[in-house]
């Protein structure tokens, strides 16, 4: 699969250095809405959360974001949720090109999100694991 290194507007936006921020690197990748649009989002999203003894922190746009929460923002801009793995069922769909449908897709991997569009990988790292790295699923715009 081929890698184009993105931070997705990160640094245009005026935020430095790196950070746990792949839900909003990849959501604005995907979209094309700007880095602080959807910072902004999630964090007001976030708002919301709950919080508990299991789940003491709410989500954050720049350290990490909870799945219900970028799902919730995603199926607001009309993105629906295509899962590629069940319980027992194995790997089916590794990170590579030929294996995922064309357009621009946001891929779940393990504790990662990532862009996909038409093939290509955009992050700030190749997380592919040279195409063995499985995927749970990913969201699209139908």
């Amino acid at each position: 699969m081929d890698f184009v290194f993105h931070d997705g507007g990160r640094a245009a936006a005026g935020y430095k250095g790196m950070t746990g921020d792949c839900v909003t690197r990849s959501i604005v990748i995907a979209t094309g809405k700007t880095y602080q649009e959807v910072y902004d989002s999630l964090n007001q999203i976030a708002q919301a959360e709950r919080t508990g003894k299991r789940k003491r922190q709410r989500s954050s746009s720049r350290t990490g974001v909870f799945r219900r929460t970028y799902q919730h923002y995603l199926e607001s801009l009309g993105w629906r949720w295509t899962s590629t793995m069940s319980i027992g069922s194995g790997c089916r769909v590794h990170l590579r090109a030929s294996e995922l449908p064309p357009g621009p897709l946001i891929v779940k991997v393990s504790r990662h999100l990532t862009a996909v569009i038409d093939g290509v990988l955009y992050d700030t790292h190749n997380c592919s694991r040279d195409g063995a790295r499985c995927v749970y699923g990913y969201f699209s715009r139908p």
